[in-house]
């Protein structure tokens, strides 16, 4: 009796704890699709009024890619725009580009901020006395297009510094620079583009990840310390855009343009904090995130898998 009553109670408490286990997992899909529903399609219908931040945007790394994309979308939708990057010829290509197209004003500042705290003096003197309604924070490097191992690239001793203030000094001190015009005025939205690679130690990638989490922790405690103040403070974790970034991804299904990631994302302005930007990278995020844990993507097994198809495709070409 003692034996069988043991047993009946054994399958009892497996039976919650299963039960237990699929309401958990039941739960959190449906708060993931809830999340989902109103972060990427209902900010498609119900679009923030951007204009209601400020009258000016200000985007980093705004000659190509993402950041050229975020800032002809910010004109689309009535924004004056501020374009820093590193290449006055495309600066002043750009700025033309968007005010022909859209009628809007436009800005330029050249800046490399590869370089250190010295090109900042510049940019604060003509930001100065702006209505700036929106700051992203885009400009980015890769050290190494290859997936490689921390030492493996010959110039890393250069490229230590320069990515460090690319990814991140420049974070810093763009918000440095915006954020005491917005507290102010009590209204203002940060956008941070982080990458998904930010959200798990990446392996071979160790230093572009460990910027863009960076970027994750930033933000989050930024739009803790803020949002009282009327800040909003977004950090955009895409997967995969066709960029120079990445110059072997074409667009696809699964591979976002630019253009298209960009009218995604600035929707959700004012309805995420933390977003992959557009719902094919939540979706691929969300799955990435249940199948693949992280102790496979820092095992052994997955690095020489990914150093094992870099050799590969090293030889076909």
């Amino acid at each position: 009796m003692g034996t069988g009553a043991a047993g009946c109670a054994w399958s009892q408490g497996l039976a919650y704890l299963g039960a237990c286990t699929a309401a958990y997992i039941t739960l959190r899909f449906t708060c993931a699709v809830l999340r989902g529903v109103r972060m990427y399609l209902l900010s498609s219908v119900w679009k923030t009024d951007l204009k209601a931040y400020g009258e000016w945007a200000v985007v980093t790394g705004a000659t190509s890619g993402i950041g050229k994309a975020y800032a002809h979308e910010f004109a689309k939708r009535g924004l004056n725009v501020i374009l820093i990057s590193r290449t006055r010829e495309l600066l002043e290509k750009v700025a033309a580009e968007i005010e022909e197209t859209y009628g809007c004003k436009t800005r330029i500042i050249q800046a490399d901020f590869c370089k250190g705290r010295e090109i900042y003096e510049p940019i604060k003197s003509g930001l100065k006395d702006m209505n700036i309604g929106i700051l992203v924070n885009n400009v980015g490097m890769l050290p190494a297009q290859k997936t490689l191992r921390f030492l493996d690239p010959e110039d890393m001793e250069e490229k230590i510094p320069d990515v460090v203030n690319c990814n991140i000094l420049s974070m810093y001190k763009m918000t440095q620079i915006v954020l005491p015009g917005m507290l102010e005025r009590k209204r203002g939205a940060i956008v941070n583009i982080s990458s998904e690679a930010g959200s798990h130690p990446h392996p071979l990638h160790a230093m572009y990840s460990s910027t863009k989490a960076c970027m994750n922790f930033f933000s989050k405690a930024l739009e803790a310390e803020y949002r009282s103040f009327g800040i909003t403070v977004q950090c955009v974790a895409p997967l995969f855009v066709a960029t120079k970034l990445v110059p072997d991804k074409k667009p696809s299904l699964t591979v976002k343009s630019a253009e298209d990631f960009a009218r995604e994302a600035v929707n959700t302005i004012g309805f995420a904090t933390y977003t992959n930007g557009c719902l094919v990278h939540g979706i691929q995020s969300f799955l990435f995130e249940l199948l693949v844990p992280e102790w496979l993507r820092l095992s052994d097994l997955s690095i020489k898998s990914q150093l094992q198809k870099k050799s590969q495709n090293k030889r076909r070409k």
